[in-house]
């Protein structure tokens, strides 16, 4: 369950909210006329989210250059359908596990 605090608490006990998110690695919500405005976490707690977003977008990055790649090695060609590839990987797998028979 995380830990809600008006902003005017929140400014009244800053020392110790910050004391708490670090010891308990938990984010604290800071509310504003009852909604949530604010959210304080540990430098550890940001460090990981900011590292999985820059993960994301390598993910991102690299999806993007193999398009490009496929897009330049295809040239003006189609791209096969799905289900054509799909199934020329399972003839070959077939293939594969019948010698190893």
């Amino acid at each position: 369950m995380e830990r809600k605090v008006s902003a005017t608490d929140a400014r009244i006990h800053l020392g110790e909210l910050m004391r708490w998110t670090v010891e308990r690695q938990k984010p604290v919500v800071v509310e504003r006329s009852g909604k949530p405005y604010v959210v304080v976490l540990s430098v550890r707690a940001y460090e990981r989210l900011k590292a999985a977003g820059e993960k994301v977008e390598d993910w991102r990055q690299l999806v993007q250059r193999s398009r490009e790649q496929i897009r330049s090695e295809l040239g003006d060609r189609e791209l096969p359908a799905a289900e054509e590839l799909l199934g020329q990987a399972r003839e070959e797998r077939d293939a594969q596990l019948a010698d190893l028979r």
